[in-house]
């Protein structure tokens, strides 16, 4: 249950101080989403500064993970409970005294245990930064509101492998945790000075088994997801029972949630029409969201020969493409029906990744720059209005739980996307290389012409070598055509869900006084 709103801020502080708020807002949000990927390209760093094998270090990232999945869900809760301003305040001072201590970490188990705190900590910023701008902003003004603070959770994770590389190579491994400390305190200072506290309800009584059976489901199900692929999946027992602890945890949580007489998540904001179907949208964006890049980082790498930081560079453009659509689309969705953006952004989407299945290794780079730029303006205009929509009907006290379930559900997602395009690429080119390799005969009439036979000599070692590298290649292209295909039937049908909503403006409140905001 979220908190219940504060008294009303006079208009002329809100004015003068809703830029100090938002811009606190937007630390906290890119904080939390760089640190989703910042420390990625540090794990080998890190793996010999703290005497660790490849599999023991992978904890760094997967107690993070874990730990921020299991805290978000109770942050509607503990915002009412204890009171926002309070509560955000405690998380962000939390997370910055938590990265540093990453920093200064000296073992595995220090640098894990502290992982596990700053999981903790930064699950609520998302969700109480999003609550907060929300708060601040009218109903007119909440798409360009959204679209200030969907550029720290969209950049974040696309900046942090970037930003983990150069701090890393120009310092060392812990800058990629120390460059939280001073941002955090600047935003813990604006908080404290000019966020006005939402009311503390204290009777409220927390579920403990609530919180207990989705703790299980969705820490085992995070488990399953980061460490599926380096287990081999389900030839592991590992994954086999943490898979039947997310599916039992889940379901009993199911069950729990509209059987009890007051679970931590209120289950009317699952009767919301526009939040019902903008959860369900979410989360279809989510798996490409953070897949479609995944995939195209080592496409460019090791399909196109390009060095890492051209590959980077390469990348920028759907970037950029993101943050100009989200702009536009904030501008727009007060404007114009967000829905008809949202359909735009989708098909966009769709259009991009479509392009992408006829893909070859010397795509050029006009190719690769218009269809990304496409695909980061098809991501922008999606998620801007898609915040407007699912928040216009739903009531304010709701708000922070709302938030909460949109960053579980849009994290789960990705980590389901990544995953499973992963998984499939993997298994579609061992499948495609078994299938092209069936060919490889000596009454193949291609390989007996002329500069053919020469250089796929199948009679030789080393033709046979080449030959192999041939296939290797072919069937790594068209496994990633089948994930790009995989990634666009999974994008069209989210247009359905567009249908289930209602425009703002239509059954919505039509004025909502300012909360939770100033001092």
């Amino acid at each position: 249950m979220s908190a219940p709103p504060a008294h009303t801020a006079p208009a002329e502080d809100l004015g003068r101080h809703r830029g100090i708020i938002t811009l606190c807002a937007m630390i906290a949000t890119l904080m939390q989403a760089l640190d989703s990927t910042i420390a990625n390209v540090a794990l080998p760093y890190m793996q010999g500064s703290l005497s660790t094998t490849t599999d023991q270090v992978t904890w760094v990232l997967t107690s993070y993970i874990v730990a921020a999945a299991i805290m978000t869900s109770p942050v509607g809760w503990l915002a009412s409970r204890f009171g926002r301003k309070r509560f955000f305040i405690v998380c962000l001072v939390g997370f910055t005294v938590a990265s540093m201590l990453c920093g200064l970490a000296e073992s595995l188990t220090q640098m894990v245990i502290f992982r596990l705190l700053q999981g903790v900590f930064g699950a609520a910023l998302v969700p109480l930064s999003q609550a907060t701008m929300l708060d601040i902003y009218p109903v007119e003004q909440r798409g360009s509101a959204m679209a200030i603070w969907g550029m720290g959770v969209m950049v974040g994770p696309i900046l942090g492998p970037t930003l983990g590389g150069y701090l890393t190579d120009a310092y060392n491994w812990r800058w990629v945790f120390y460059v939280n400390v001073p941002f955090g305190i600047v935003a813990v200072a604006g908080l404290v000075f000019f966020l006005r506290d939402t009311e503390r309800n204290t009777s409220l009584r927390f579920d403990w088994l609530g919180f207990a059976v989705l703790s299980l489901g969705i820490g085992a199900l995070q488990l399953m997801l980061d460490r599926g692929e380096q287990k081999d999946w389900f030839s592991s027992t590992e994954i086999v029972v943490e898979a039947v602890l997310a599916g039992l945890g889940i379901y009993l949580f199911v069950v729990h949630l509209f059987t009890a007489k007051k679970p931590f998540i209120p289950p009317r904001i699952f009767y919301d029409r526009n939040f019902l179907s903008g959860l369900l949208l979410m989360f279809g964006i989510g798996m490409i969201l953070l897949a479609s890049s995944a995939l195209l980082a080592p496409y460019l790498q090791t399909l196109g020969g390009y060095p890492v930081a051209t590959a980077g560079l390469l990348m920028a453009p759907r970037g950029i493409g993101t943050m100009v659509a989200m702009m536009v689309a904030g501008r727009l969705s007060s404007r114009l029906d967000p829905r008809l953006i949202m359909m735009l952004g989708i098909l966009m989407l769709a259009y991009s990744l479509w392009d992408m299945t006829y893909w070859t290794p010397d795509v050029s780079v006009a190719t690769l720059t218009i269809t990304t730029v496409l695909q980061g303006f098809g991501l922008g205009f999606v998620f801007i209005p898609l915040q407007v929509v699912a928040y216009a009907t739903l009531a304010p006290e709701l708000r922070t739980d709302a938030a909460a379930l949109f960053s579980l559900v849009r994290n789960i997602g990705s980590a389901i996307g990544i995953s499973v395009m992963a998984f499939l690429l993997s298994q579609n080119t061992q499948i495609m290389h078994a299938t092209l390799a069936e060919h490889v005969t000596p009454f193949n009439r291609l390989l007996q012409s002329g500069a053919a036979r020469e250089y796929w000599n199948i009679g030789t070692t080393q033709g046979l070598s080449l030959l192999d590298q041939v296939i290797n290649r072919q069937a790594a292209i068209i496994a990633y055509a089948n994930d790009f295909k995989l990634m666009l039937l999974i994008t069209l049908p989210t247009m359905l869900l567009l249908l289930m909503m209602r425009r703002p403006g239509t059954g919505t409140r039509k004025s909502e006084p300012d909360h939770a905001v100033l001092d």
